[in-house]
């Protein structure tokens, strides 16, 4: 049997490292061995968003790059599309692998269906609702045509019957994602808190402020980089008042910020406001160990990254989803897990904020995030096969 699996964007890296490893641990007892290939279509080609997940996560080499790179969604998707069909024509696989919701994720699953191709999608079933969000339509897309959907949790597998799935395409094998912080936890705890800050530090920000933080012992932490949360000046700025002017009045911040909000920030004018608080740490994007053993050491996580939703049960780090919906509900409270969705309102982040600020580390694990996900998506392809 031959697997093409195809990744595009960082939140793919995580995904795809334990499937490889299940396949490669599979080689070496089975008698039906998997050929296996590995496509990176290049939708983030920034060194710091790409290689170094590559590395870390030690993924090999991909076979195939299509080096797509930036653009418009019309563009990275139309472009993936071309190359991606150059691929499938040449290496004729058996299955073709997508993982997660990214444009790479539609873009290959339409291209193999085209061509009459198996499709698998590891991941499935997660909706937020939201039809504005791109992921949301990538998702959809993908599961209508796919003839594997496999599931992280229950609730996406009960969103695929509600939306028709026949029930001999659903498969719950638990969250994949779950495998790769398993597998690297010990690595990620044995690394230095002060070294981490120190290597991945903004310029222009004072010594002193740095040597204060990296000696403390409670930190909150922030991702953000969603549209609906940067890309409009009112809202950011309010955030980034909430931010300089009462979340750090109660505790040290330390943000890994990403390009687009830089951008964001830099063109409303607010960049200098965040240089220049005393008790808020900037970072430029971090690799996967590193955000692991910040997140682990964290009182609390401020983000709009589902992953990190999703890794902050597990390790019973308190966070606020900062957005109005989630395709996760199975991390919030409400369902069991360790979040609260707040969206972009400062009055909800406020009293949220406050409710959690000190509460206790308690892990939430849900059903089958155990760490053995990718075997169960292994064999529900081989399975598939038969």
């Amino acid at each position: 049997m031959k697997i093409l699996s195809v990744v595009g964007a960082r939140p793919n890296f995580m995904k795809i490292a334990p499937f490889i490893r299940a396949i490669d641990e599979h080689n070496n007892t089975a008698q039906q061995k998997v050929e296996h290939k590995l496509v990176h279509t290049g939708q983030h080609y920034d060194q710091r968003m790409s290689h170094t997940f590559f590395h870390e996560l030690g993924i090999p080499e991909p076979d195939i790059n299509l080096e797509i790179g930036s653009g418009s969604h019309a563009e990275q998707v139309g472009q993936t599309m071309i190359e991606f069909e150059k691929v499938l024509l040449s290496e004729k696989p058996d299955w073709v692998v997508v993982v997660g919701d990214v444009n790479a994720t539609l873009a290959c699953s339409v291209t193999a269906k085209k061509l009459c191709i198996k499709c698998c999608h590891i991941e499935a079933g997660l909706r937020s609702g939201d039809t504005n969000m791109p992921e949301e339509i990538n998702r959809l897309v993908t599961d209508r045509i796919s003839d594997l959907l496999l599931t992280p949790d229950r609730i996406s597998s009960e969103n695929l019957r509600k939306e028709g799935t026949p029930e001999s395409k659903i498969v719950f094998v638990g969250n994949i994602m779950i495998d790769t912080l398993e597998d690297n936890r010990e690595k990620a705890k044995g690394l230095a808190f002060s070294e981490i800050l120190k290597s991945n530090l903004v310029e222009k920000q004072t010594a002193e402020k740095y040597d204060r933080i990296s000696k403390i012992e409670h930190y909150g932490l922030i991702t953000m980089h969603r549209p609906s949360n940067v890309d409009n000046k009112q809202v950011l700025e309010s955030i980034i008042n909430w931010f300089v002017n009462e979340a750090t009045q109660k505790i040290s911040l330390i943000w890994a910020i990403h390009p687009r909000t830089i951008k964001q920030l830099q063109s409303f004018g607010l960049w200098k406001t965040l240089l220049s608080c005393d008790n808020m740490l900037l970072l430029y994007p971090i690799g996967y160990l590193d955000m692991l053993k910040l997140n682990m050491g964290a009182k609390i996580m401020l983000t709009d990254s589902g992953g990190l939703q999703e890794e902050c049960c597990v390790l019973g780090t308190p966070f606020l989803t900062l957005r109005w919906n989630t395709e996760r509900p199975v991390t919030l409270l409400e369902y069991g897990g360790a979040g609260y969705l707040v969206g972009n309102n400062i009055e909800n982040i406020r009293r949220d904020f406050n409710k959690i600020l000190n509460e206790k580390r308690s892990p939430k694990t849900p059903e089958l995030w155990d760490g053995k996900s990718a075997h169960r998506c292994l064999q529900a392809i081989l399975s598939g096969s038969q």
